[in-house]
C-alpha cells in the first residue's frame, strides 16, 4: 500500500500523468478519453477558495475539469442567503459552461448534545437542499464531526443516522442527494459510517462521500472498508495522487469495477500556481485510469 508512487512509475505511463504539470492542457490529451469513464472535478477547498464563479468556470475549463464542489464560505458566494434571482443566474452560468456544479459542500453536522443546535443543523441542511435544487446541483455534502464523550458511542451514531434520514427524506422531495463525508477524528473510521447508514435506514437519497483518509487502511484495510459502503458511494475526494501515501491504484480499480458514476474531486492545498497544479492532478488522474 505504501508503494503506490513506485508502482505508478514502474507502469511506464508516468509521463502521460505529467502532461498537466508541463503546462499543456490535459483537456486535449489523448488520455482524456479514457474508456473507464471516471469523472474528475475539484473542490473549492482549498485550492480554489479565492475564485469567484467566473474564475472557477474559466480556470476549470482550461484544466479540463468536468465539475466543481462549491464549498461554503468561499469566494464563489453560493450560499443559502442567495436571493432567488441570483440563484437562477448561478444556475445559468454553469449550465452554459463546460463545468457543472457537482455538489454543494456544507459544514452541517448532527452530533451535538444540545437539541436546539442539532435542530439548527438539520434545518440548515434543508435550506442547502433547496439551494441545490435552485442552482442545479445534484447533491449537498454534510459531515459527521466526532463522537460525544458523555454518551455511549452508538447513541451518537444513532442520532447522526436518524438526523441524516430526516434530511434524506427532505432531499428526496426535492430531487437531491445528501452526501455524508467520511470525516471527523473518530467518525472517519468507515465501520462507524456504515453504522450511521444503518440508523438512517439506508435511505435511497443518502450517500457517502469517500474521503480518501488514512483511516481507510485500518479496520481490515482499504477493500474491506470500501465494500462496507460500496453500494452508497456517491462522490469521492482525492488528495495529491503522486506524493501522498495512499493505495490510489487500488482505489481507482475498485471504482472502475463498480462502474462508479459520481465525480472524483481534487481536494488539495492552495498553490501559487493553482491552474498548473490542477492540470498536474488531472493528468495523473487520467494516467491512473490507464494503469487499471
Amino acid at each position: 500500500m505504501r508503494n503506490s508512487r513506485r508502482d505508478f512509475m514502474k507502469s511506464g505511463i508516468a509521463a502521460s500523468g505529467l502532461i498537466g504539470f508541463s503546462g499543456v492542457s490535459t483537456a486535449q490529451s489523448p488520455v482524456a478519453g479514457s474508456p473507464k469513464g471516471l469523472r474528475v472535478g475539484t473542490v473549492t477547498y482549498n485550492i480554489a477558495r479565492d475564485w469567484d464563479i467566473e474564475t472557477i468556470i474559466k480556470n476549470l475549463s482550461e484544466v479540463g475539469m468536468e465539475a466543481v464542489e462549491l464549498r461554503t464560505t468561499h469566494a464563489h458566494g453560493v450560499e443559502i442567503t442567495l436571493p432567488a434571482e441570483k440563484r437562477q443566474s448561478v444556475r445559468k452560468r454553469f449550465e452554459d459552461s463546460a463545468v457543472k456544479i457537482g455538489g454543494l459542500g456544507t459544514t452541517c453536522e448532527y452530533h451535538a448534545s444540545d437539541p436546539a443546535l442539532l435542530r439548527k443543523n438539520i434545518e440548515e441542511t434543508k435550506e442547502w437542499i433547496k439551494l441545490a435544487r435552485d442552482v442545479g446541483s445534484p447533491s449537498v455534502k454534510v459531515r459527521p464531526n466526532g463522537l460525544r464523550k458523555d454518551v455511549p458511542e452508538d447513541k451518537t451514531l444513532e442520532q447522526i443516522g436518524k438526523s441524516l434520514k430526516e434530511c434524506g427524506v427532505f432531499a428526496q422531495e426535492h430531487g437531491i442527494k445528501v452526501q455524508l463525508e467520511v470525516h471527523g477524528s473518530e467518525t472517519a473510521r468507515v465501520p462507524r459510517i456504515a453504522r450511521i447508514l444503518q440508523y438512517a435506514d439506508h435511505h435511497p437519497h443518502v450517500f457517502v462521500c469517500w474521503n480518501s483518509n488514512q483511516e481507510d487502511l485500518l479496520d481490515g484495510g482499504l477493500e474491506a472498508n470500501f465494500n462496507l459502503v460500496k453500494a452508497r458511494i456517491g462522490q469521492v475526494h482525492m488528495r495529491d495522487l503522486f506524493f501522498e501515501e495512499y493505495p490510489w491504484r487500488r482505489l481507482f480499480l475498485l471504482l472502475s469495477e463498480m462502474k462508479f458514476q459520481g465525480y472524483c474531486y481534487a481536494e488539495i492545498p492552495p498553490s501559487q500556481d493553482p491552474v498548473r497544479v490542477l492540470k498536474y492532478f488531472r493528468g495523473i488522474f487520467r494516467a491512473y485510469q490507464g494503469i487499471i
